[in-house]
């Protein structure tokens, strides 16, 4: 249960009540999305409010998610329709066997993008290890790279692979480029004779670091989803390994199964 703080008189706090009065405004329409709103300036001499109570007043939208301060600009109304992540849908083989990419469940028709790309050889930590069953030391191709829909930065994800699994081929070195092509690599481990056939996730939330903080651009408070997923074979050997960052803010997650 949320619990609301209120003041001695039993009302709630001023910087509330205007955080409540802007929120209004902002679900009715009359600030849209992009817009700026007042400033801490404006809200003192429109409330007779000293500027601690407009910054907390401020800083309480923010929180929420529907503001986001512009450095040396002022706040503006931050309204992104949450993506629907859809647990087992989006990594159905009906999905990247035709060419298609996991996103597209994800995105539906929003615009979205990947950047930050970046492909190399590592040796893989305890963690990876683990999840690869490899031995301590083992070789993993990485694959690290950033989502962002309607140019809102909303995942990081990076994920290993063994390389005994990337025998010389076409479909291996598609898997090193920075586009791995139709169908991502799910479909190219098909390719190579490894097609996941089974998935485990395991999500946890937690509080960003400040690395996370900045690539995501979370406003402050704003936590994350971690999910490590593991793609196996038919015989349940691990062939992929994939941690996942998340804008808490920016995700509904979806789970359809039969009772």
């Amino acid at each position: 249960m949320n619990v609301v703080p209120t003041s001695e008189n039993g009302s709630p706090p001023v910087y509330r009540e205007i955080a409540e009065e802007l929120r209004g405004q902002i679900r009715s329409g009359r600030y849209a999305d992009g817009d700026r709103l007042p400033g801490e300036n404006t809200l003192m001499e429109r409330h007779g409010v000293a500027r601690a109570t407009a910054r907390q007043a401020l800083s309480v939208l923010i929180n929420e998610g529907l503001a986001v301060a512009v450095r040396g600009s002022g706040i503006y109304v931050r309204l992104f329709r949450p993506v629907r992540r859809h647990g087992a849908r989006r990594l159905s083989k009906e999905l990247w066997g035709q060419g298609r990419a996991i996103w597209q469940t994800d995105g539906e028709e929003r615009g979205y993008e990947v950047d930050g790309v970046c492909v190399d050889e590592t040796v893989a930590d305890e963690t990876v290890a683990r999840a690869l069953g490899l031995a301590e030391g083992g070789g993993v191709l990485r694959r690290s790279r950033r989502y962002l829909v309607e140019g809102r930065p909303v995942q990081r994800a990076v994920s290993y692979l063994p390389l005994t699994v990337l025998v010389d081929s076409a479909a291996a070195r598609r898997v090193r480029e920075h586009d791995s092509g139709p169908g991502g690599i799910y479909a190219r481990l098909a390719e190579l004779g490894q097609a996941p056939a089974h998935f485990t996730e395991e999500i946890r939330v937690r509080m960003p670091t400040p690395e996370e903080s900045q690539e995501l651009r979370l406003a402050p408070g704003t936590p994350v989803l971690e999910v490590a997923r593991t793609a196996l074979t038919s015989e349940h050997r691990p062939v992929e390994f994939n941690e996942i960052t998340m804008d808490g803010s920016a995700y509904v997650l979806q789970y359809d199964f039969d009772a």
